[in-house]
């Protein structure tokens, strides 16, 4: 979603017509929403991360593998 959402700012900002990528855009958001209702009709109830809450984590993650040579 985030390369959708570049690739729409990108053309925004260049001037051109970003209908498609927008309502790609849009899509993605839609099914992320349908996805987060049916977590939350299954029982889910925690706070979901936000890009605040994954950032720390994914460096963890990264320093926890080998360096490859």
């Amino acid at each position: 979603m985030v390369d959708v959402e570049a690739s729409v700012r990108d053309l925004v900002n260049r001037g051109c017509d970003c209908t498609e990528r927008a309502r790609a855009q849009i899509e993605l958001r839609r099914k992320i929403n349908l996805l987060i209702s049916e977590w939350k009709a299954a029982g889910g109830g925690e706070v979901l991360p936000n890009i605040r809450d994954r950032v720390p984590l994914r460096q963890l993650k990264n320093e926890s593998r080998p360096k490859r040579r």
